[in-house]
């Protein structure tokens, strides 16, 4: 297993290897609004979410985002919030749900790494148990952009940089799944079952 320390060090040598090539012009990604996702998904029904207000969308610095709840008839809501970035060039970059989190007053009582299947391929995303007061819930993360779904925040960071460099494009985005946990409910085998059913269509909406 890759440890954080390896990450950092391939991080720093990346920024003094590629950082020249880095510095190209911004290579132009067409993309769809996220809004284009759809509000029927295998079974869950989608709707529009409070809209984030416009204090936390300039602190995001995302270009667009969605924000919903999707529903099945005998089940609790999920969650949804993807916020996409076409460059993270100019100091506009993700903010790590771990730091988000806490400040809403949510603290992590375990972390973990999930791997499951989604649209044809495995993918590993960050699972978390986070609690208020007496309340819980179950959260999926992870980074998507330039074809990579990615779980550690310095692996896509290195990788932000190798593409920067690579292939002139610095696209991409975080995407966070949460649900409450409520009696006779496995709040992370639901939201595993959303997050395989969602990745086809979020594959076409963050290239």
């Amino acid at each position: 297993m890759i440890t954080r320390a390896s990450i950092v060090v391939a991080l720093l040598i990346c920024a003094a290897l590629l950082g020249g090539r880095a510095a190209a012009t911004e290579r132009a990604v067409d993309s769809e609004p996220l809004a284009k996702l759809p509000l029927e998904i295998e079974g869950w029904t989608g709707r529009e979410a409070r809209p984030l207000g416009d204090d936390v969308v300039a602190l995001l610095g995302v270009d667009d985002y969605i924000h919903r709840s999707y529903f099945k008839p005998s089940g609790a809501p999920i969650n949804l919030y993807a916020g996409y970035y076409r460059s993270q060039r100019q100091g506009d970059t993700i903010h790590s749900p771990q730091n988000c989190l806490p400040g809403a007053g949510w603290r992590p009582v375990e972390s973990s790494t999930v791997t499951l299947r989604a649209a044809g391929r495995d993918v590993t995303v960050n699972q978390y148990l986070i609690q208020k007061g007496l309340d819980q819930q179950v959260v999926f993360y992870w980074y998507q952009g330039r074809g990579r779904v990615v779980a550690n925040e310095y692996a896509n960071k290195a990788l932000l940089m190798w593409d920067a460099a690579r292939l002139h494009r610095t696209n991409g985005g975080l995407v966070r799944v949460m649900t409450a946990v409520t009696p006779g409910r496995d709040a992370a085998r639901d939201v595993t079952a959303f997050v395989s059913a969602l990745m086809p269509s979020l594959q076409r909406l963050m290239p």
